[in-house]
């Protein structure tokens, strides 16, 4: 392993971090490849449908730990734990997101980025579908949940999103 290369995929794992918590839109999809996806409630979405699933989710800190990284040539794969603290409850959602990294010509990024979250009870599952709704509707559909569901990191009101994005 190169001590070079886990730095650099370090240090974009904490621009995802810092960008999310932000709200830089611009900041977080310069984290991925152009292809990159993000993978929780049972499907998986695009980097195009990035903004509205931000958007519709609450703020708040995005508390990442250090990935686990194995490095094979200029492909990696990793997993990092996640604590994520509502800005205006300070409820905690805890889990991992597992990762795929890719090297390209403008540094380590993200290809794939699956969430899996830790219940109360131990369980470790995706998440339940949320009332985000790609406009297309081809992502997670059905009724609310009625405590709401989940994006990158967050939690999204049955209320947040009534329309579509």
């Amino acid at each position: 392993m190169s001590h070079n290369d886990l730095v650099e995929i370090d240090h974009l794992l904490a621009r995802y971090a810092v960008s999310i918590t932000r709200g830089d839109i611009g900041g977080l999809l310069a984290v991925f490849t152009p292809d990159g996806t993000y993978s929780a409630f049972g499907d998986t979405y695009p980097l195009e449908e990035f903004p509205a699933m931000v958007a519709a989710a609450p703020k708040g800190l995005f508390l990442t730990g250090t990935a686990a990284v194995e490095l094979s040539g200029d492909t990696a794969t990793g997993t990092q734990p996640l604590c994520f603290v509502d800005h205006a409850t300070h409820d905690l959602r805890i889990g991992y997101y597992n990762d795929t990294y890719v090297r390209t010509s403008d540094g380590w990024r993200l290809r794939t980025r699956a969430m899996t979250f830790i219940r109360r009870n131990g369980a470790h599952d995706s998440g339940r579908p949320h009332a985000y709704q790609p406009a297309g509707g081809s992502g997670p559909s059905g009724s609310e949940p009625s405590s709401g569901g989940t994006v990158p990191g967050g939690t999204v009101s049955p209320r947040a999103n009534r329309a579509s994005p």
